[in-house]
């Protein structure tokens, strides 16, 4: 790969991150609604900087972070589902989508792994 807008799991995060925002132009609760944004926001955005870095330590690092404001982002949206901020469907369908990014991105760890040793 060549560029960080090359990775698959960047393009999923990427769209996570707008169906989200999509998902909660409307939403009233300021403080739930910024810090789900910037949590999904930081998972691509840290899968980039650890890309741009170029050293396999640092990117593994920051690919890292990204899984952990994968998980960030999940628990947001159990809350979101248990106090009806988003109908409880649409936020399973989002669960499902950052479970499917976790993957990919501890895949990815594991590749990066097998190429540091």
């Amino acid at each position: 790969m060549e560029k960080f807008e090359d990775l698959h799991v960047w393009k999923e995060s990427m769209n996570l991150s707008v169906q989200l925002y999509e998902e909660l132009k409307e939403c009233k609760d300021f403080n739930l609604k910024d810090q789900i944004q910037r949590a999904t926001v930081s998972i691509p955005s840290n899968i980039a900087e650890g890309f741009e870095r170029r050293t396999n330590k640092d990117f593994i690092k920051f690919l890292y972070i990204s899984k952990a404001s994968a998980g960030e982002v999940r628990t947001q949206l159990y809350l979101c589902k248990k106090i009806g901020l988003i109908p409880p469907s649409r936020c399973d369908e989002l669960i499902e989508v950052t479970k499917k990014i976790s993957a990919m991105i501890y895949n990815l760890i594991q590749t990066r792994y097998e190429n540091f040793s």
